[in-house]
């Protein structure tokens, strides 16, 4: 983890009461890209985060406004680079190195880790007033009332995203409805591909080697026999992680395992259609893709606003067995077709 003494994108410090308070730069530098870049394909995601506490930004006072945000540092540097030429306060939760509206559903961003950190800094003796803005993603962590009753400070929950903060902050922290409304278009969508992809590897080597297995034995025709096999199923990882994000809006049902589900059986009707493949192979590539893809969906459902956490979890709960039931049926008939010639 990166510590507030140590970190490139402390400038300076603001004496504060008998203490020095670290300023932030309000400019990602060429190492906050490359960091940011890398963990987007999840590399060092794990310790992507920064010092939990008190920062500025600009030449704050004691009536700057104070924003609250996690300390994954993605979200962090979201935050500072949107406060260019405005000077506020900024309140960094120990959020595990979660972004904000996951850790709210975690409950890291939360009433008790807000309170804490509030009274840690000692808050009350670096602005006068009362009032915290809170991004309006981790509104169903915090209890609005119970922060104000334990720290004196009143809640108030800023826009969706934190390019809107500048306007907010100008039109006296007052919201229209742009700034409340949740989207997730599809630069949003596709920003989370690339971790997919690298979570994908374990099935993608799953495919390689039954892939091998299926085009047994080491003869005449085995490379055939092979791509035959291995080209529908890697193409199957391709359309979980790539195609599923950017087709998500457009796609029925509710559940994103039923979504990519629908989404494998076309694809895998599809390429049994280009190979020209026999009905057992098409529908175990039906099946087989089915499976592949309802799983890399479901890993999207903590990555979107589309659902919560409970719901996160019903629908891992309710989708495993189908899944793992239909992966096996389209493998057998997978085995049949070559063996038998179906």
């Amino acid at each position: 983890m990166e510590t507030a003494s140590a970190a490139p994108y402390v400038i300076g410090y603001i004496p504060a009461r008998e203490r020095q308070i670290p300023v932030v730069s309000t400019h990602l530098s060429a190492r906050d890209v490359r960091a940011g870049w890398k963990v987007r394909w999840d590399i060092g995601r794990m310790k992507f985060s920064v010092a939990p506490g008190l920062y500025a930004a600009g030449t704050p006072t004691d009536a700057s406004p104070v924003l609250v945000t996690a300390n994954y540092k993605l979200t962090f540097d979201a935050l500072r680079k949107e406060l260019s030429g405005i000077d506020a306060w900024i309140l960094v939760l120990d959020t595990k190195g979660v972004n904000v509206w996951c850790a709210a559903g975690k409950g890291t961003f939360g009433t008790r880790e807000l309170e804490r950190r509030i009274l840690a800094v000692r808050l009350d003796t670096v602005v006068s007033h009362r009032t915290i803005i809170l991004p309006q993603l981790g509104a169903p962590g915090v209890s609005a009332h119970e922060v104000q009753e334990a720290t004196g400070f009143r809640v108030k929950y800023g826009p969706v995203r934190a390019g809107d903060i500048p306007a907010y902050l100008a039109q006296n922290q007052k919201k229209d409805q742009r700034m409340r409304t949740i989207e997730f278009p599809l630069a949003d969508r596709m920003a989370i591909a690339p971790a997919e992809l690298q979570h994908a590897w374990p099935i993608l080597l799953c495919v390689l080697v039954g892939s091998a297995l299926l085009a047994l034995p080491f003869a005449a025709g085995f490379a055939g026999r092979y791509l035959l096999a291995a080209v529908p199923l890697v193409g199957a990882i391709l359309v979980g992680t790539l195609a599923f994000p950017a087709l998500l809006p457009f796609l029925p049902f509710r559940a994103f395992s039923v979504k990519g589900a629908l989404l494998g059986i076309v694809w895998g009707l599809l390429a049994a259609f280009v190979e020209g493949a026999s009905p057992a192979s098409t529908a175990a590539f039906a099946l087989i893709s089915a499976a592949m893809v309802a799983f890399i969906a479901m890993n999207f459902t903590g990555s979107s606003t589309y659902t919560c956490q409970p719901g996160a979890t019903m629908e891992v709960r309710r989708g495993v067995v189908p899944m793992a039931v239909t992966l096996l049926v389209g493998i057998g008939l997978a085995v049949l077709a070559r063996v038998i010639g179906l």
